[in-house]
């Protein structure tokens, strides 16, 4: 993903969880913001209590595999946070990919 295409800043990540409204299951948590920049941007979060490094940057890369394999599905008028859940490390990537784009749609 592109650094355009990211919400890295903390304080925009902290307001977004805040003062958003969310769409939840047992595996995602997403908070969705009406965008501020010209491109929809994402922000991808996992939690130290879901693995060691590895394992979360692996969940990331996945997560952002899933993002640019389905960008279609995503609303343009929109910025988004993805948090992974631990639960995740419980299913495999298909099932990833199924559970974020129901929650998405």
């Amino acid at each position: 993903m592109k650094k355009r295409k990211r919400i890295k800043n903390r304080e925009e990540f902290d307001n977004m969880i805040k003062n958003t409204n969310s769409k939840k299951n047992s595996f995602f948590i997403i908070h969705t913001n009406p965008k501020k920049e010209e491109n929809t941007r994402f922000g991808i979060a996992v939690g130290t209590k879901v693995g060691n490094a590895v394992t979360r940057n692996k969940l990331k890369r996945q997560i952002k595999e899933i993002i640019n394999e389905k960008r279609i599905l995503f609303e343009k008028e929109l910025d988004y946070i993805i948090i992974v859940r631990k639960s995740c490390l419980d299913i495999s990537f298909e099932q990833m990919k199924i559970n974020l784009i129901e929650l998405i749609k």
